[in-house]
């Protein structure tokens, strides 16, 4: 006696029987996919984002550099703000390893744009000496205007940092401004100076023009220091002996792109609580599938109970509707790929950062959606291949 064994499907007839399925329902199928893509477009454009942003630190360390040092005054021994010598630019420049050094100093004076304005009223501009050698030291530039030179640094002229001038609502030079008790003449406006933010915010005046019209003391509160890469640790050791062989404690030393690479640190940080609040969407989005999928089994009984009666196996009942679900989430996980996508791009550039997308970011969208088809879909399944023919087809 021969027995008869089931026809087989092929991965080709799976494909055409979920997507049979899932044509029938379009509206409840958009609407379930939705959950979906919200929450693997959310985990992506996090991700994205993210990277872009860290890519544009990367890039700005890169352009500035990690050599740069900076040296300020610490606290003596019974806890008073210590000074460092009015020498101290000059012993920094003798050790061999440096390739250039400046230094600015803290001038106890206010900037205003005319002597009418109340002293109060600083807007938290700083005033500060500046040597002629900041603007290399920093690698900065005058985006109007001109840096200090050896005539103008003895001379009332002010060059004013990227943020001082927007706090003054200056954005030319030539004009004059109440600086201290007398007027000052800005000839230069910088441009932006990630690497040492308090000089955007400062008003720069010469040494010697500090101590003429100023009463500055010449004490360097910041010295700038560059060095070759290879030579910064062995040059930040030496520095606080250097700058104050006496009370070399009394010396702080820093290297300021520490502080964009923490910023870098800290983005990612912020990136594992959002990615959390994506996988959250994409559980939801996940128990939508789970949900449309159930309801699916209960108004198709008559189809599963008529495709049993005519041969199916349980095994092929169960291979249709996990199908149906991985379909699901699959359209549901390409359309989020690409909005994510598209919106670290969008977001990148209105930045002027660079667009990145990790790969990875993508192969664990394309991961993440299966696993939820798949979880979604495997009671669904097990529960339509369990129906008995005969009870299916007479359920009204």
């Amino acid at each position: 006696m021969t027995r008869l064994a089931p026809a087989r499907l092929s991965p080709s007839d799976v494909l055409r029987v979920g997507a049979a399925g899932l044509r029938a329902r379009p509206t409840r199928v958009i609407l379930s996919a939705l959950g979906i893509a919200i929450g693997i477009a959310t985990m992506i454009a996090v991700v994205g984002i993210s990277s872009s942003s860290r890519e544009q630190l990367l890039r700005q360390l890169d352009r500035l550099g990690t050599n740069l040092l900076t040296v300020a005054p610490g606290k003596t021994l019974f806890g008073e703000q210590a000074k460092l010598p009015t020498a101290a630019l000059d012993m920094v420049k003798r050790v061999r390893a440096v390739q250039t050094a400046s230094a600015t100093g803290t001038i106890d004076a206010t900037i205003r744009r005319t002597n009418h304005i109340s002293e109060a009223v600083t807007g938290g501009i700083a005033v500060q000496a500046a040597s002629t050698e900041l603007l290399t030291t920093l690698e900065g530039r005058a985006v109007h205007g001109t840096w200090l030179n050896a005539a103008t640094a003895r001379e009332p002229a002010v060059v004013l940092g990227a943020e001082a001038a927007k706090r003054l609502g200056l954005a030319r030079t030539g004009v004059q401004v109440w600086l201290g008790n007398r007027w000052f003449t800005v000839i230069g406006i910088l441009g932006p100076m990630p690497l040492a933010p308090e000089i955007e915010r400062s008003a720069l005046v010469g040494f010697p023009a500090a101590e003429t019209y100023l009463g500055f003391d010449g004490h360097p509160t910041t010295i700038y220091e560059r060095s070759a890469e290879t030579s910064v640790e062995a040059v930040r050791a030496v520095l606080p002996r250097t700058v104050n062989p006496e009370n070399p404690s009394e010396v702080e030393v820093s290297r300021p792109s520490d502080a964009l690479a923490a910023r870098a640190a800290a983005a990612g940080a912020f990136t594992n609580l959002l990615l959390g609040l994506g996988a959250v969407a994409l559980l939801v989005g996940g128990v939508g599938v789970a949900n449309t999928m159930v309801i699916s089994v209960l108004e198709r009984r008559k189809e599963i109970g008529l495709r049993r009666s005519l041969g199916a196996t349980q095994g092929q009942v169960r291979v249709q509707f996990l199908s149906e679900s991985l379909l699901l989430s699959a359209l549901g996980g390409l359309v989020g790929a690409v909005l994510g996508a598209l919106a670290t791009i969008g977001y990148a550039l209105s930045r002027g950062w660079p667009p990145v997308v990790p790969p990875w970011a993508i192969g664990g969208a394309v991961v993440a959606t299966l696993v939820i088809g798949t979880i979604a879909g495997i009671y669904p399944a097990m529960r339509a291949a369990r129906l008995s023919p005969t009870v299916a087809l007479t359920t009204t």
